[in-house]
């Protein structure tokens, strides 16, 4: 079993930055692949971002690609999505996921959600 716990959502205003955390327990941290997803209102959860086990393989959604860095570290059992020039349409319930078997894209292929943390940005 894995527990993941989201923080660092807020409001913010357009072009302006937030740092989200996931910090995981139960299973050995550094032994799994992360990922990032996205809801927003009214529509489909979408993939934002994952990083594997070592961090040594990044992948982006492109409509994130050059805004948004995702990092984690396994010493602190902890994965981040640091986002920047932020833009309305980020604006949705973000949440990690661990243990892919499959994909890192696909939402289905994750074992584990944290709760989710929201993210608003004004115009």
């Amino acid at each position: 079993q894995v527990q993941l716990v989201e923080s660092g959502g807020g409001l913010v205003q357009a072009g302006g930055s937030l740092r989200l955390s996931c910090a995981a327990s139960g299973r050995t941290f550094s032994s799994y692949a992360m990922g990032w997803f996205r809801q927003a209102p009214g529509k489909e959860r979408e993939f934002v971002s994952a990083i594997s086990a070592n961090a040594g393989s990044t992948y982006y959604a492109d409509s994130v690609k050059g805004r948004f860095t995702i990092s984690r570290d396994n010493a602190r059992n902890t994965a981040y999505l640091q986002m920047n020039s932020l833009k309305p349409e980020d604006t949705a319930v973000y949440y990690c996921a661990a243990y892919p078997r499959g994909t890192y894209y696909e939402g289905r292929n994750y074992a584990y959600w944290g709760q989710g943390t929201q993210v608003t940005v004004s115009s």
